[in-house]
């Protein structure tokens, strides 16, 4: 399994309850970019539409070798190939108050590109501020462990 991209603010912003794994519709100049690494989920959101999840705002590079082919909008929708069970559970989740599909990141499985999606539950400022508390606690811990010598 080769990832490609990660989104590192999801688990800043959201509590992360249940997490799926999604193929996804592309084309074979977006593959080749994917290969190369160059994508970002950094502002990317799902949206549920007509019984389908649409993957938007991910910007997949331009793949600079396929010429005249690029003319293709990077930011583009794209469709998550998912169970149909799989997609009624997650609308009628996303329906609740307060919940949340997110991308977590892109992967290589194989052939095939992947990407896991969250069902997640937005944080208040207050949660934020104790992670970011907790991170710190541990860093000093273990920047102390380490300069202990006994």
């Amino acid at each position: 399994m080769k990832i490609i991209a990660v989104n590192k603010s999801a688990s800043f912003e959201y509590f992360i309850e249940e997490k799926y794994e999604a193929g996804i519709v592309l084309e074979g100049s977006e593959v080749k970019s994917l290969r190369a690494g160059k994508a970002s989920l950094g502002e990317c959101f799902c949206e549920v539409r007509g019984g389908e999840i649409i993957l938007k705002n991910m910007h997949i590079a331009l793949y600079d070798k396929s010429g005249a082919f690029s003319t293709r909008d990077s930011r583009k929708d794209r469709k998550l190939l998912l169970h149909r069970a799989e997609i009624h559970k997650i609308v009628g989740r996303v329906n609740e108050r307060g919940y949340a599909l997110v991308p977590l990141k892109i992967y290589f499985k194989d052939a095939l590109v992947k990407v896991e999606i969250a069902l997640c539950k937005g944080k208040h400022t207050y949660d934020k501020k104790r992670a970011l508390a907790e991170r710190d606690q541990k860093r000093a811990a273990d920047r102390a462990a380490k300069e202990y010598k006994y």
